[in-house]
């Protein structure tokens, strides 16, 4: 909501300041269907020519993103310490009665409690793969951090492909606003017969251009970009929370330290309450009774 609110915010502010200074609407509406098909459609192209038809299907996902904002909630994140609780109490308790879990946890008992993340396939196979290590008695929980961690930055610089792909064409907007209106100038030139009142308009016109490139910009492909950013690195924190409960299992932690880690590692604002989250400790206790 708030993503539309500031588009609607950006328009009523420069074409409403505009109007108020006496600003006439009638020479922009005109030219920017021209202005539009050789700006954006050159933007459109370059996006195109530089990127895999899978990156242009990501990208243009991800956008949705600017207005949904991130995927993990608060509930999400108590849930899957509490779903890490679970695992790695049962490994401790039954090392043998994990495997049916960690291998095929789409048939789980445990993880059929948590749909919402048994769906993500990457935090799945995350935690998954990662007790599976904790299984196979690694001598130096520290290579099994450098290899999550190694993991994630490879996860991570592959989901930021759309940010750096629409900042590419927000870079780009302001040089083919400028050759849109370079065309526009060579159509004005051409006229350079005509009466000041003529040329004024075709001027006026050729001026849209870089008005164009600038606003799209700066005003919307831009911002898309930077809120695109923030949300795939608020969502990486999930990830970094497995890893830092699961690397403190490796270390022999006793598991309710285990789960603090990882409460304590919990953006603030997704952060559950010690009281809250023993709660749900609890009733997880219960539940396995």
């Amino acid at each position: 909501m708030i993503g539309i609110i500031g588009i609607i915010t950006i328009f009523a502010m420069v074409f409403g300041g505009y109007l108020a200074a006496g600003g006439k609407m009638a020479i922009i509406i005109k030219s920017l269907p021209f202005e539009m098909m050789m700006i954006g459609g050159a933007a459109v192209g370059a996006f195109m020519i530089s990127n895999s038809a899978a990156e242009v299907k990501h990208t243009l996902k991800d956008m949705g993103k600017v207005f949904k904002g991130p995927k993990w909630k608060h509930q999400d994140y108590q849930d899957l310490l509490c779903l890490l609780f679970e695992l790695i109490r049962l490994a401790r308790q039954n090392p043998v009665g994990i495997e049916e879990h960690i291998e095929a946890p789409e048939d789980s008992s445990i993880f059929s409690r948590y749909p919402r993340i048994i769906a993500d396939k990457e935090a799945t196979a995350l935690i998954c793969d990662t007790m599976r290590s904790a299984s196979m008695n690694y001598d130096d929980p520290h290579q099994v951090e450098e290899v999550l961690e190694k993991r994630m930055e490879a996860n991570l610089h592959h989901a930021m492909h759309s940010c750096h792909a629409l900042q590419t064409v927000a870079d780009g907007l302001p040089a083919l606003g400028i050759v849109a209106a370079v065309l526009g100038v060579i159509k004005t030139m051409a006229s350079i017969d005509q009466p000041p009142e003529v040329l004024g308009k075709l001027i006026g016109g050729a001026l849209v251009g870089t008005f164009l490139g600038v606003f799209l910009a700066y005003g919307l492909v831009g911002p898309f970009a930077a809120k695109v950013k923030v949300v795939i690195e608020e969502d990486a924190h999930f990830y970094q929370l497995i890893r830092e409960v699961l690397v403190a299992n490796l270390h022999n932690h006793a598991t309710n330290i285990c789960i603090e880690v990882g409460r304590q590692n919990t953006p603030s604002h997704c952060r559950p309450s010690f009281s809250d989250l023993e709660d749900a400790l609890k009733a997880v206790k219960q539940n396995a009774a």
